[in-house]
């Protein structure tokens, strides 16, 4: 009966697979090949990963490949567009929370989403002004703006032919540092679908000595920066008072309780980190999929979220006038589907087909609407049951693993110990052993 309804939803394209978490490993494997129309090659790199040959080539010094669970998190629509998500994490009940929380932003329509043009900032930090004129290097760089965009543009005409390349230049005046004045240039760069570090980073080093030349001062970093606010990505989702019943809690009172526990993370740094980083264990797994740079992400969000000095939560929830549950999300993403690691891997190429998005753009609007459905997860069971009964539950396998058990094994043990609600390395141990009941 699971199979069946599973086989209808694939049929037509949806993303709401349920009971998918309860088929054999192979049986996902295959239902996943077959909504994303996923050759047999296509599908094997599922399980078979990358090759130790390919990371030679990718990285220096290789000795092997690091595998990570690679799991799909289902019931998203994005844009009007059902959607399987791809997640590359270790951390129990991530994928399960990504899951549950699209169902949840699926009662109310989904997530809506709008994305800026792909423009990365590049830096160039110039010292040693003549007489320490900020001012006047300013001027003399603005007189000669056509001419640095000019040369910058020139380092990839192709990007340039796809309507990428530079597209401004601004100066900023940092007149007390402790190393002294200094003039930083940003060159605004559309790297169109790349997430374009090199493009951003060879146009900075083919304009320093131009810039040298009209400031007469000295070029010292020449450097893209990861704090991307020219690249910004942004969700919504409105969940219905009634989808977000307990028993014993009307919808309208879980609504209003995680309005409150959100605030917390309006106000107060330490609870905004905490926030923050369950918003990011939706984004990462998603950047690791396909091949991007998550720790680029990660430094990106945190600076954005501290953008006005001080460091508050990332998305903001609040109850319409029927009670109903509006969140959103906006942070910059700087994630692409064409270059580096999403090129050269092959398993990231087959999870950018599984997502069916072609653009960065696209990829940006699937990542901030896992970003928006992983907050909502974890602050609905914050501001119910609280946070770790279902974790808990998650977590007992790996304990299981880590005890020694297996397969089925370490799902049966793992079981047993949820149900004495006795979590542990020696009690997963004792049943390992046959001596537990």
């Amino acid at each position: 009966m699971v199979d069946e309804t599973i086989l209808k939803a694939v049929r037509a394209r949806s993303s709401r697979l349920p009971g998918f978490h309860r088929l054999p490993l192979a049986r996902r494997r295959e239902v996943v090949a077959a909504w994303a129309g996923l050759s047999e090659e296509e599908a094997a790199l599922l399980h078979d990963g990358l090759a130790a040959d390919t990371a030679n080539v990718l990285v220096e010094n290789a000795v092997g490949t690091f595998a990570l669970p690679l799991g799909i998190a289902t019931n998203f629509v994005v844009d009007g567009r059902d959607v399987l998500v791809p997640m590359a994490v270790e951390e129990p009940s991530v994928i399960a929370a990504a899951s549950h929380g699209a169902l949840m932003a699926r009662s109310g329509g989904g997530l809506e989403t709008e994305t800026d043009e792909p423009v990365m900032i590049g830096q160039l930090q110039v010292l040693d002004l003549p007489g320490g004129d900020l001012a006047a290097a300013a001027a003399r760089v603005e007189a000669r703006r056509a001419e640095v965009l000019a040369l910058a543009g020139a380092q990839n005409p192709v990007l340039a032919g796809l309507g990428g390349g530079a597209k401004g230049l601004e100066a900023r005046r940092l007149a007390e540092t402790p190393v002294g004045p200094m003039l930083v240039l940003h060159l605004y760069y559309d790297t169109r679908d790349a997430m374009g570090a090199n493009s951003v980073n060879t146009a900075c080093e083919a304009v320093a000595p131009l810039v040298e030349a009209i400031t007469g001062g000295r070029v010292l970093l020449r450097i893209l920066s990861n704090l991307a606010d020219r690249r910004l990505a942004r969700a919504r989702c409105r969940v219905p008072a009634a989808t977000l019943e307990r028993a014993g809690m009307p919808g309208t009172l879980v609504a209003r309780r995680i309005v409150e526990a959100a605030t917390l993370a309006v106000v107060d740094p330490y609870r905004a980190a905490t926030h923050n980083k369950g918003i990011m264990n939706g984004i990462d797994p998603l950047a690791v999929a396909t091949g991007n740079d998550w720790r680029g992400a990660e430094a990106g969000a945190h600076a954005f979220a501290a953008r006005d000095g001080r460091y508050r939560a990332l998305s903001e929830w609040r109850q319409d006038g029927d009670g109903d549950l509006i969140g959103t999300l906006e942070l910059p993403l700087a994630l692409g589907t064409v270059g580096g690691t999403t090129g050269s891997h092959p398993t990231a190429r087959v999870c950018l087909k599984m997502l069916g998005v072609s653009t960065a753009r696209e990829l940006a609007a699937v990542a901030v609407s896992v970003g928006l459905v992983q907050n909502l997860s974890a602050l609905r069971a914050l501001a119910t049951e609280g946070i770790q009964q279902g974790h808990m539950a998650l977590h007992a396998r790996q304990v299981a693993v880590a005890a020694g058990a297996s397969g089925d094994e370490a799902v049966r043990i793992a079981e047993q110990m949820v149900r004495e609600g006795a979590i542990g390395a020696d009690r997963a141990r004792e049943l390992l052993a046959g001596d537990g009941g």
